[in-house]
């Protein structure tokens, strides 16, 4: 990547300043992620151009866009700061304890409603100086949770949490828990009193779609038994869908973990679908090669630890309200 001359008057937070502007795409956020001014991280930009006799990222109104060498050189940098902090980290062993470093976890609103509460009492009993930063994923029309992926080759994020098997071998994958959906709604909603089939598919309902996209699985499974209902709403989080729900006639099908933590506080009832209704996987994902980072390593083992557990409801895995 570079040659023996320029290798000996170039130093390696060139390459750190490159991970990060591919990173935030914008050199001012690139500049606070580094503590350094945007006229230093600009300087140094140009230093790496010259360098490698490439523009390497190209300006936009929104900020900036790699260019296609950039883009190359993204793994074997990626690869080589890994390596690099890997070494550096068996010179002063990750104590959990003592340490002070900030994490980044990707992960839909659903998830992250679900990891956080666990995760953040355990860090404040074994490692109180250890930060977190909690970047929403979201699917991608074409490829799926492809967005995930990029981020974490790109170090925008240390581990994923997706629910997804298609994981390429380069990435370490562990299911951190398994999930599955229940019909959500207001205290007294007529549903309730006639959980059937057929009411259900006479009801309004709320579908959770960033892209605004009406037609999802529940819809494909009530295709099946030639039946349909109508989605009178879309909202782009789970979240928001607790709160509309609570003072709407909607009805929505949410995860069953999201709900059993969270719906007491809006006064959301649930029970279980009338059709069957497939369940999935919520995998932490992270580079294998990122995992020689110790610390890395010691948080996705936490993060199983902490989510693999009872549903937090305390209630039998059927016939229960939230």
């Amino acid at each position: 990547m570079l040659n023996a001359i320029d290798l000996s008057r170039t130093d390696l937070n060139l390459l750190v300043l490159f991970e990060a502007v591919l990173g935030e795409g914008h050199v001012g956020r690139a500049a606070d992620r580094l503590n350094l001014t945007p006229s230093a991280v600009s300087h140094g930009l140009g230093r790496l151009r010259r360098l490698l006799n490439d523009p390497l990222f190209l300006r936009t109104p929104k900020g900036v866009v790699p260019t296609a060498r950039a883009t190359e050189l993204a793994a074997p940098i990626a690869d080589v700061l890994a390596r690099v902090r890997s070494v550096m980290a068996t010179a002063a062993p990750f104590d959990p304890a003592t340490a002070m470093r900030r994490f980044a976890i990707g992960a839909p609103d659903g998830v992250s409603a679900v990891i956080l509460r666990p995760l953040l009492a355990e860090l404040s009993r074994i490692a109180p100086r250890i930060d977190v930063g909690v970047r929403q994923i979201l699917p991608s029309p074409a490829r799926v949770w492809r967005s995930a992926i990029v981020d974490l080759e790109a170090h925008a994020i240390d581990i994923a949490i997706i629910p997804s098997d298609d994981i390429p071998p380069r990435f370490e994958k562990r299911c951190i828990y398994e999930e599955d959906f229940v019909i959500a709604m207001r205290p007294g909603h007529p549903f309730a009193r006639d959980p059937s089939l057929e009411r259900y598919c006479s009801m309004q309902h709320l579908v959770v779609s960033d892209s605004g996209d009406s037609y999802g699985f529940v819809d494909e499974h009530l295709a099946k038994q030639g039946r349909a209902r109508r989605v009178a709403l879309t909202v782009p989080n789970f979240m928001f869908a607790l709160a509309v729900i609570a003072e709407t006639d909607l009805i929505s099908a949410l995860p069953r973990r999201f709900v059993a933590m969270h719906a007491a506080r809006f006064g959301v009832l649930s029970l279980d679908a009338p059709l069957p209704l497939p369940g999935f996987r919520l995998n932490a994902v992270a580079p294998k090669v990122a995992m020689m980072d110790a610390g890395v390593a010691w948080l996705f083992d936490l993060l199983a630890e902490q989510t693999a557990q009872k549903h937090p409801s305390g209630l039998p895995a059927r016939s229960r309200q939230s």
